[in-house]
């Protein structure tokens, strides 16, 4: 039984799974929409939004105590590993998103896959 174990395999080792959420979130960041399969789009989806609150956080800590928010931007480095995105992250898309309280992702279906019928979806940021 799978009571209460949070996320989905997608039939990856644990690294892999990782590996294909981090790259996932990294091209919603730098692009601003994806195309791709509706497992992966659930999978990436929770895991983008924590960074994004986690960059708004960042910010809204900074303007108090400013080493809280080095802190924010090193935990979100840590993750996303790309430095320019990190910087896109916090000035850019975390400063859109203040004030709202969540729900910075929308996914639009766009019909299956030719080769082997995947429902595929647009995943993409919520503008204002």
């Amino acid at each position: 039984m799978r009571h209460r174990v949070a996320g989905k395999k997608l039939s990856r080792s644990k690294g892999h799974r990782t590996a294909l959420r981090r790259n996932l979130a990294r091209a919603l960041f730098r692009h601003g929409r994806i195309r791709t399969t509706r497992a992966k789009a659930e999978a990436v989806r929770g895991y983008s939004e924590k960074l994004i609150t986690r960059a708004k956080r960042g910010l809204a800590a900074e303007a108090e105590m400013p080493s809280r928010g080095v802190h924010a931007r090193r935990l979100v480095a840590a993750e996303l590993n790309d430095r320019e995105l990190v910087q896109k992250l916090f000035d850019e898309i975390a400063p859109r998103y203040m004030e709202r309280p969540g729900g910075y992702t929308r996914m639009l279906n766009v019909g299956r896959r030719k080769g082997d019928a995947a429902p595929m979806v647009l995943l993409e940021l919520v503008e204002e």
